[in-house]
């Protein structure tokens, strides 16, 4: 399926969940890893703003993309984010969402607008 990249330098990004493991498999524990680099994946919380709006987004990060000193409600840049549709039946049902997965998060300065 197809992969949009996702325009940041406008929008306001802020950290609301830590980066964790992402769980592959939840009956096991099984730790989602990277199918080209076998990598283990990461999974943090964000509030996206941009153009009045705000959106929670979950985003998956590889291990290595997550950089040190960050903080919950701080600022953050998500360098080379992406979101890539998509469906699949689970127990008969019809689901479909938008995944988001970008190449690295890094503590970010919160830019003054023009109007300030």
């Amino acid at each position: 399926m197809r992969s949009i990249r996702v325009e940041t330098s406008g929008a306001t990004v802020l950290l609301t969940e830590a980066p964790e493991p992402k769980v592959k498999d939840r009956q096991t524990g099984e730790i989602a890893k990277d199918a080209q680099s076998g990598e283990t994946l990461m999974r943090l919380g964000v509030v996206y703003i941009d153009g009045g709006e705000s959106s929670l987004l979950q985003v998956t990060v590889p291990e290595s993309g997550v950089t040190e000193g960050l903080a919950l409600g701080a600022p953050v840049t998500l360098i080379g984010l992406i979101a890539r549709p998509w469906e699949s039946v689970f127990n008969g049902q019809q689901r479909h969402g938008v995944a988001f997965r970008a190449e690295a998060i890094a503590p970010a300065a919160i830019s003054v607008g023009a109007g300030a």
